[in-house]
């Protein structure tokens, strides 16, 4: 895990030796003032040297200005490279989450993961920059103080060096309980952006079901297993913080008297003394400087494992290092004894299934809740894998293709269509991003929305709000329809793509899937009789697995599970 923390560092590697190199001048122009000013005590004052005053003041004031610009370094740049390294975390975070399982999904909240790429790498970036240029510093600065200290006076050095192990010793004795504090908050801050996002993602739900009060209440509970979780690493620090103010200050008091009495016998000179007391506080700044760092580390560090255990995470829907890209595409589809169970379930959804679908042919997939009947759409794609089994496109075992040629050749339209934020040509391109503006409105024609867009004042630039909230749901259902035609995918899935919509706009939408599903394999999951009776074939599901198979007409005149089916209400006009 360390390695991959160090990894970050190297693209900005020059940046970091910038950076480490002002806090050493820094570092050193800090350990040079103390000797100077005893120097000045012991010497240049009782001796009336004023020219040699007046040379130590001249290069004092250019070390000053010299330290200036590094203090800049150190705050400017220093900051600047810890925000590249936070953004180069976040951007290969953002790419894990693109090629995760849906399965991942269905474990985790959109809150948490959210957490996850902007909060935890928030605290990553602090720890980043100032981390390393801690450490560095207040090595120097204590290796420095105390080599000066104990060239000064070794007797004095001695009888304070106790004091210091001890505060050493308090700071990594209270670290693991800081830690605990801090990982406790990431996992609630986690819980109530989940909250959040869940409640105000939903909010015309819960206010349309007048939950206010359900959700304040269940946000209450929340804040306060968060707040309660900063009380608790609150404790700890106060008790990190405090106990060690209070060792620093024993130390302050313990050189103060001993200074004084050693002052007083002679063995030590006042300018000595002057200086020694600077240099212990030299002593205690890169202790407090490290006390500090343990607090930053503890909450940097939280975020890193949690960060690290995502990158870690191996996603087990990947193409093989010898995929085959699948080219020329025909459709055919066949699946064969195939079993498959969800991650998450120890019921088998599919137990032996097997189904050929012919190449440019419509197939309806009917039957009860639970059957399966989108588990088949969903693995088609690869969303999930067979738990054993085949399946195979134009002979091709879809494990062994490369999943983008895969994913590339379906096209899906669902009940519930995801709308981003933005225009509506933006939602429409998303299709094929690569697509000219002539190839948008061409595909907004074929989906019978385009005179619909024209109407609007800003046209195609048409700002649809969050999750498409302005428009309704036969608007979006053919935005999707035209995202399709943009994409132009052999495979063709229609999952409940109008179950949602009345009459006129079912019929509006039917007539752009009529046109979608030409020359092309349709794979039709639906309760519409008018949209089952069309297909080329109708396979009826059943909790075994295929209860009937035929055309509308055919089954009809069985009277057997289809017929049923209809007869118990299960499919409507």
């Amino acid at each position: 895990m360390f390695k991959r923390f160090i990894s970050y560092y190297r693209p900005h590697l020059g940046l970091f030796i910038f950076d480490m190199s002002a806090a050493c001048i820094m570092a050193a122009i800090d350990l040079l003032y103390p000797a100077v000013t005893a120097r000045f005590i012991d010497d240049y004052i009782p001796n009336n040297n004023i020219s040699a005053i007046l040379v130590f003041v001249g290069v004092l004031f250019a070390l000053f200005v010299l330290r200036f610009g590094c203090s800049y370094v150190v705050n400017y740049w220093g900051h600047i490279m810890g925000t590249n390294i936070e953004h180069d975390m976040r951007r290969d975070l953002f790419k894990k989450f693109q090629i995760l399982p849906f399965s991942y999904y269905d474990e985790n909240k959109t809150g948490t993961i959210m957490t996850r790429i902007t909060g935890d790498l928030r605290d990553i970036t602090e720890l980043a920059h100032h981390g390393p240029e801690d450490l560095l510093i207040s090595l120097l600065m204590l290796i420095g103080s105390f080599s000066i200290l104990f060239t000064m006076n070794a007797t004095f050095t001695v009888i304070i060096f106790p004091i210091v192990i001890i505060i050493i010793w308090f700071s990594l004795s209270r670290r693991d309980k800081m830690m605990r504090g801090f990982r406790e908050i990431r996992q609630t801050h986690g819980e109530i952006n989940s909250t959040i996002e869940s409640s105000i993602g939903g909010i015309r739900l819960v206010q349309s079901f007048t939950n206010e009060d359900f959700e304040n209440e269940r946000f209450r509970e929340n804040n306060e297993r968060y707040r309660n979780s900063w009380h608790g690493a609150y404790k700890q620090m106060a008790i990190f913080s405090s106990g060690n103010n209070f060792l620093i200050d024993m130390l302050n008091l313990v050189v103060l008297v001993v200074g004084a009495l050693f002052v007083i016998q002679g063995q030590l000179a006042f300018g000595e003394f002057t200086a020694y007391l600077l240099y212990i506080n030299f002593l205690v700044q890169p202790i407090r400087r490290l006390i500090a760092f343990m607090q930053q580390f503890q909450t940097g560090w939280a975020g890193f494992e949690r960060f690290h255990d995502i990158m870690e995470l191996q996603p087990d829907i990947i193409s093989p290092p010898d995929a085959t890209t699948l080219t020329d595409v025909k459709g055919e589809i066949v699946f064969e004894h195939a079993n498959f169970t969800y991650p998450s379930s120890e019921n088998p959804v599919l137990t032996d299934f097997s189904l050929t679908i012919p190449a440019g042919k419509k197939l309806a997939l009917v039957g009860e809740s639970g059957v399966g009947k989108s588990t088949i759409s969903q693995l088609i794609p690869r969303f999930y894998d067979l738990t054993s089994g085949s399946l195979r496109i134009d002979g091709h075992e879809v494990k062994s293709l490369e999943l983008s040629s895969l994913r590339s050749q379906i096209g899906h339209v669902q009940q519930d269509v995801y709308i981003f934020w933005g225009s509506i040509f933006d939602n429409i391109l998303y299709g094929n991003p690569d697509a000219t503006e002539a190839d948008v409105i061409q595909a907004a024609k074929q989906a019978r929305i385009h005179d619909f867009i024209l109407q609007l004042e800003d046209g195609y630039d048409t700002l649809v709000g969050e999750r498409g909230v302005k428009l309704s749901g036969g608007q979006k259902q053919r935005i999707a329809i035209a995202r399709v035609f943009l994409k132009n995918p052999q495979i063709l899935i229609l999952d409940e793509a109008t179950s949602a919509l009345d009459t006129i706009t079912e019929y509006q939408v039917q007539q752009a899937l009529d046109d979608l599903t030409i020359n092309r394999t349709n794979i039709i999951i639906a309760h519409r009789l008018s949209t089952v009776k069309s297909a080329d074939e109708i396979i009826v599901l059943g909790r075994d697995g295929i209860a009937e198979r035929g055309t509308h007409a055919q089954l009809m005149e069985r009277q057997g599970y289809y017929y049923q089916l209809q007869q118990s209400n299960q499919f409507w006009d």
